[in-house]
């Protein structure tokens, strides 16, 4: 049977003589229920001091070893006495609570604990009977033998000490060492990281010589494509306006000669339509060409682009279907880059679609908000090791269906560039013999969406009386009254006294330049916030910082039409919003 604690011997201390029996009986019950050398030494000068203390201040003190068992094996010293306590104060009850596991007041006592090893067999009571037995037969000393044992443990913990002293001056002189290596090593890190450091520097600085120089390649292959694109653009506009103004007199030509003349319409505009693809990439190259969010008409797209590329198609055999539009979200984004999207997918399709269809169509993606717009042809299809690189620049797929084809293999990279600008995603999959499929994904769009708006009064700024005429054409819609100044000064006196709503003013004003004007307007307290847009020619260069310092929008002189004057005025309230602080 297990018992909770079992007694193991009780004695009575009343004068010096029992300090020295109760330290000896200590330390042999210390010894029988498993305690080490040094926690025997522990429990026995603990009792020796506490028991000193305590007939120093004439207090007798009967005490009693318990073993306990639960809640964990434990050696328990219980000493009681009779009259007012101790103080609890002095060099004993230090002893004690420094040595001794736990230390606890009872009400007429005091309660010491050593935690024992835990034992494998159970505590029953003859087991504590023969504890008890071996502690009874183990005697008493006298003081003398008490004090021979003390001063052996005090040679062995003396001899231990030693022991210890000389291992840890050992591992002092190993650490020593060790320091020395690690001082060694780290001495030796520092300069391999000092090394590994000047080795960074002059890589970065090779990399930022390097970055340099790309960024300089860069915006020289920008300037010589604007520059190209802008001495090729005034003889084909040459062409092109000849060949309208032969078309526009058929009773004086032949119809040999008329068809000529169609040819000559339709090839001047191809290479314009080029030309223009040109300047537009390496504007979005160079972060000049900013998307200008608004809502979309699509069904109006979607006419339009039937009724430009309907003459396109190359023979009878081939039909450009346009889906209808099944009910869609309100997308916002920019219209015009859309259009030139979807145009260039269309007109790559056509060109290479022999006989079959060419569709286009819309839907929403579920789940998502996203447009996704597909071109699909039954055309000869692009063969799987050519798929990638029909998205390299001026790369052309080389087969006989290039011959008779025009192009510059710049319309798959352009169609992707401008698609990247709207946030969206270009992607071809392909069958040669089949047909291919390039499907347009957009966001519906968010955030601030600038909206047309009919404004009340613009005024109109150019020295060429029919540069003001085709502008006061293309604001039909966008203004109700449009004023006209032929300079500078008389511009500046005009807004004074009307207060435009919206201004257009050449760049190259008679007086004073088109960044003169906008800099006093933006002075003007009552002038600063209009809506300003600067009609410049295809190449602006470095007025094209200016203006957009000065919260302006820039307009291509040869492009004006309603669609890009819309456009611009758009781009003109964004950028008044950006640049002039309210």
């Amino acid at each position: 049977m297990t018992v909770a604690n079992g007694e193991l011997l009780r004695l009575v201390v009343r004068e010096e003589s029992d300090v020295f029996l109760v330290r000896q009986r200590g330390r042999q019950v210390a010894a029988v229920v498993g305690l080490d050398a040094q926690d025997q030494i522990r429990v026995a000068t603990a009792l020796s001091d506490l028991g000193r203390e305590l007939v120093r201040n004439s207090v007798t003190v009967a005490v009693a070893f318990w073993l306990r068992t639960r809640p964990s094996p434990a050696l328990v010293v219980e000493l009681t006495w009779r009259g007012d306590p101790p103080t609890g104060s002095g060099g004993g009850w230090d002893t004690a609570r420094r040595l001794m596991d736990e230390v606890r007041p009872t009400e007429n006592g005091l309660v010491l604990l050593k935690a024992v090893p835990a034992r494998t067999e159970l505590i029953t009571s003859d087991v504590v009977g023969d504890l008890r037995d071996r502690i009874q037969t183990s005697g008493g000393g006298n003081s003398l033998d008490e004090l021979r044992i003390q001063n052996q443990q005090l040679l062995e913990t003396l001899e231990d000490l030693q022991t210890k002293t000389v291992g840890l001056e050992r591992l002092n002189a190993e650490l020593e060492e060790t320091n020395q290596g690690v001082l060694a090593l780290y001495q030796q890190l520092t300069d391999e990281l000092e090394q590994t450091n000047q080795g960074v520097v002059a890589l970065y600085a090779e990399l930022d010589e390097k970055s340099a120089r790309l960024r300089e390649s860069a915006e020289a292959r920008t300037r010589f494509w604007s520059n190209i694109s802008h001495e090729l653009r005034a003889p084909i506009n040459s062409v092109v306006g000849l060949a309208r103004l032969l078309g526009s007199t058929p009773e004086t030509l032949d119809a040999d000669q008329r068809h000529q003349v169609q040819l000559i319409n339709h090839s001047g505009a191809t290479l314009l339509a080029l030309v223009n693809e040109l300047l537009d990439t390496a504007k979005a190259e160079s972060g000049s060409l900013v998307p200008v969010p608004a809502p979309v008409a699509l069904d109006y797209v979607f006419a339009e682009l039937r009724g430009t590329l309907q003459p396109t198609l190359r023979s009878a055999e081939v039909e450009l279907v346009v889906d209808p539009l099944p009910p869609l979200p309100l997308l916002l984004s920019d219209e015009t880059i859309l259009v030139r999207i979807l145009r260039n997918l269309l007109s790559n399709a056509v060109k290479f679609t022999e006989r079959g269809e060419v569709r286009l169509s819309a839907r929403h993606v579920p789940g998502s908000g996203d447009l996704r717009f597909v071109v699909r042809d039954t055309g000869i299809g692009i063969p799987v090791e050519e798929q990638d690189k029909v998205f390299e620049e001026f790369y052309q797929v080389p087969g006989p269906a290039q011959v008779g084809t025009t192009g510059t293999g710049l319309g798959l990279p352009y169609a992707r560039t401008l698609a990247q600008l709207l946030g969206g995603e270009l992607t071809l999959t392909s069958e040669p013999g089949v047909g291919t499929e390039v499907s347009l994904v957009l966001p519906l769009g968010g955030g601030e969406v600038v909206e047309d708006v009919r404004f009340g009064r613009a005024l109109v700024v150019d020295g060429d009386a029919e540069a003001r005429d085709r502008l006061r054409e293309s604001l039909d819609g966008v203004a109700g009254h449009v004023l006209e100044a032929g300079d500078g000064r008389a511009a500046l006196a005009l807004a004074k006294r009307e207060r435009p709503d919206l201004i257009f003013l050449s760049a190259s004003t008679p007086l004073m330049s088109g960044s003169a004007i906008l800099s006093v307007l933006r002075l003007d307290p009552d002038l600063r916030e209009v809506p300003v847009v600067v009609v410049c020619g295809d190449d602006p260069g470095a007025l094209a910082r200016t203006m957009s310092g000065l919260g302006a929008a820039l307009l291509d002189r040869s492009r004006t039409s309603a669609q890009t004057v819309r456009r611009a005025v758009r781009e003109a309230r964004v950028a008044v919003r950006a640049a002039v602080p309210r």
